[in-house]
């Protein structure tokens, strides 16, 4: 029989085939088993995988939880192979998770932070591109609603503009998926292409199609850093602040402005859902549901026709 360490590996190795990364479930597990050897537990007890999630101080309760799913997942596995292995109840540790209310950028406020990236400062010429590589990155967040992650991951050869289609590879849940262009994107798209080819000449630089000064591809420190200078010039954050609008809330906005102008033509949301769940590359379309309750408008329109509703059967 497998020991648990091996059994890890082997659980671990077969979700990532399947297209989960399980980053920290790896971390989790692995130090999971550490502390089973240290007690020389050769299979898993509701009682140890408790103590194991229990262990970190001064965290949140959350952080407990999200330990013990960690195992559980691990032990309905293992259990199909040892059977004395006990899966914890899923009533230990309960908790519920809060989402962070989106913030929805209004057309001002999206039209200045543009603006403000265009007007980026540079000191030298190889860094002359800046402004406008910062300006159609956040342009393209904002039509597209793409994760800053897919947006900086994105490559030359993974931008049609002839078809209007990007392709997004590697995404969060390891699946690729393809977003469409409207064609006012694809022309901005068109002139940074050109303006970078001509910017690089010769010079050596890498296949991302956002790149730094130095041609490699975007840091995500670098791109939040600019964004926050960025923000609090253009008022949506105060000079103190240390929190305010985030990058993800440009794939908020989009969502919501979507679902709005579905609302807003008659169309039926609920039945179009999988279309934008599929756009965004949600892998659960009950994660684009959450919108219809996180936007006070979408609050609105869904109870406006309600009330449509009500009338023609009053």
């Amino acid at each position: 029989m497998n020991t648990l360490r091996q059994a890890v590996e082997d659980y671990l190795s077969l979700r990532r085939s399947m297209g989960f990364k399980l980053r920290n479930a790896g971390n989790g597990l692995r130090s999971f088993v550490t502390f089973m050897e240290e007690r020389h537990a050769t299979y898993i007890t509701q009682e140890l995988a408790l103590a194991w999630a229990q262990l970190p101080v001064n965290v949140q309760p959350v952080s407990w939880a999200k330990r013990l799913i960690f195992v559980r997942a691990f032990a309905r596995y293992r259990s199909a192979f040892d059977p004395r292995t006990q899966v914890p109840a899923t009533r230990l540790l309960p908790f519920r998770g809060k989402r962070i209310r989106p913030y929805l950028y209004s057309d001002d406020e999206i039209r200045d932070l543009l603006q403000a990236a265009l007007q980026i400062p540079f000191r030298v010429e190889r860094s002359a591109l800046r402004p406008l590589t910062f300006y159609c990155l956040f342009g393209l967040l904002f039509v597209s609603g793409m994760r800053v992650s897919e947006a900086r991951n994105l490559e030359l050869q993974d931008v049609d503009l002839t078809t209007g289609i990007l392709t997004i590879r590697g995404t969060k849940f390891g699946k690729s998926r393809l977003v469409a262009l409207d064609a006012s994107t694809c022309k901005v798209l068109a002139d940074y292409i050109a303006q970078r080819n001509l910017h690089w000449n010769d010079r050596p630089v890498s296949s991302y199609l956002f790149v730094s000064n130095r041609g490699h591809r975007l840091d995500i420190a670098e791109i939040r850093r600019l964004f926050a200078t960025l923000s609090r010039q253009t008022g949506l954050r105060g000079s103190a602040d240390r929190h305010g609008p985030r990058l993800h809330d440009m794939r908020h906005t989009f969502a919501v402005r979507t679902l709005v102008r579905w609302y807003q033509s008659g169309e039926d949301p609920e039945r179009r859902m999988p279309i934008l769940s599929t756009y965004l590359g949600h892998v659960d379309v009950a994660d684009t549901q959450w919108y219809l309750t996180g936007s006070p408008e979408l609050m609105r329109e869904a109870m406006s026709r309600l009330e449509q509703l009500w009338e023609t059967r009053s």
